[in-house]
């Protein structure tokens, strides 16, 4: 099955002067009660822009100014609302697609400076060592507090084979410079391999236009090669940031024979989408374990979600990042486009897991080497991203977990545990305090 990605293309009127008459039309009409108070408001910003315009000490950018008031506006509702302008609306259009320049990282924004949310592998992020919950605090010797997400994404990719420093703050600790090189940046979103002789392993690193197909084929191979005999599979969505819904949607059903995969709500009762699967598992109904961390976000907690409710897969690691929220990208004609939070998403049983996440049924931690002993290695979550959305379920906010996953395969705990539990042996959770460096599974790789 291949779902084409859903697309809502939303016409607005751009406006070259400012005046409150020419915003309230291009606003689309606001109700009775609210056109004093509307009117009020624009017009102050009509009076501030105005003034700048005529009093600043410089001739100001104009251009700039709009942008970065609209992406302020923007900015104020939640960590995932923006503008984007017509280069940067193209950059991710590229990126989507599974190819752009740049360092290969997953960023967001935190009190005013970049934070990691998770490198992507094999990208000049990751083999530079970059961790999520780095903050980054500077980009080539500037300052990135006082510009955008956007800015500074932007000031990060280049041209290829172009030098870059990025200053670093680990842990709150003191900053340190990361060189790295810009590079092509592929994100090959599907990997595979047998792992036990008998178990197919699948890590789905984005979810990008290629990942129900790369999935889709990945589980040809592993059956062909292990000529059907697999004793299950092992689906590694550790440090997925997320990325397309459809997606997400695709992945799911490719495990499941029937059910629904996800909902999702907006602000009026009777926006509600539903997603079930269609029929058809490609693995046959063979046992399914789901790894997730702190870095497992939005599309990837809506595949782990599925797969949990619906008892298709057991899920093993730490707690998800809790993104329990949907983004439509609304182009604005020839001006860009906004990405604007249109709708939470709600798990088969009725979950919502903004700012909580998905909690494995299976706990178990990775042990940390002796470099990273006494570092905060985790996310946070969503629930410590300033202006968040509120769980509308109420209840503790939470999610988040550590997002760190050795690089050497033998030294993978919650691989382990995933591949013991598929041949049948008991697992049971097991949460390591990371606080013996003599331990002999927490050596550095």
């Amino acid at each position: 099955m291949k779902l084409t990605p859903q697309m809502r293309n939303i016409g607005l009127v751009m406006i070259g002067a400012v005046s409150a008459v020419a915003l309230m039309q291009a606003l689309g009409g606001a109700t009775a009660a609210t056109n004093t108070e509307t009117y009020r408001l624009l017009n102050l910003f009509g009076d501030v822009y105005d003034r700048v315009r005529s009093d600043y000490v410089e001739k100001p950018n104009e251009q700039k100014m709009m942008e970065a008031a609209i992406n302020g506006m923007l900015m104020s509702l939640d960590p995932h609302s923006s503008y984007m302008n017509a280069k940067e609306f193209a950059d991710m259009n590229v990126k989507t697609k599974g190819e752009f320049g740049g360092l290969g990282i997953e960023v967001t924004m935190e009190n005013g400076l970049v934070k990691v949310v998770a490198p992507y592998d094999g990208t000049p992020a990751a083999k530079a060592g970059l961790l999520a919950n780095d903050l980054i605090v500077k980009i080539d010797g500037k300052e990135v507090q006082g510009i955008t997400l956007n800015e500074a994404v932007d000031k990060m990719r280049g041209a290829v084979n172009t030098p870059i420093t990025l200053t670093v703050v680990r842990d709150k600790r003191q900053p340190f410079d990361v060189k790295m090189t810009r590079d092509v940046i592929k994100i090959e979103s599907v990997k595979s391999s047998i792992e036990a002789n008998d178990i197919g392993y699948i890590r789905i690193s984005t979810f990008n236009e290629q990942a129900e197909g790369g999935l889709q084929k990945a589980i040809t191979d592993l059956d062909t090669k292990m000529g059907g005999k697999e004793k299950g599979f092992i689906l590694d969505l550790r440090n997925n940031p997320g990325g397309l819904l459809q997606q997400a949607i695709g992945v799911s059903d490719v495990f499941m024979d029937k059910g629904e995969i996800v909902s999702t709500r907006g602000r009026n009762p009777d926006q509600v989408e539903r997603y079930t699967a269609q029929k058809g598992d490609m693995t046959n109904g063979k046992k399914l374990v789901v790894l997730i961390n702190g870095g497992s976000a939005s599309a990837s907690e809506i595949v782990a979600g599925a797969l949990q409710d619906q008892k298709r897969a057991t899920l093993i690691g730490t707690r998800s990042f809790g993104k329990g929220s949907v983004q439509t990208i609304i182009p604005l004609g020839n001006e860009g486009a906004m990405r604007l939070t249109t709708q939470r998403y709600y798990t088969p049983s009725g979950r919502s897991i903004q700012a909580k996440g998905i909690d494995a049924d299976i706990v178990i931690e990775q042990p940390l080497p002796p470099e990273l002993l006494g570092k905060d290695v985790s996310t946070g979550g969503e629930a410590k991203l300033n202006g968040h959305l509120a769980n509308p379920n109420g209840g503790d906010e939470g999610g988040g977990s550590s997002a760190y996953v050795p690089e050497d395969k033998t030294k993978d705990v919650q691989l382990k545990a995933a591949i013991d539990f598929l041949h049948g042996e008991k697992v049971v959770t097991n949460v390591v305090p990371p606080t013996k460096p003599t331990d002999p599974v927490k050596q550095s790789n």
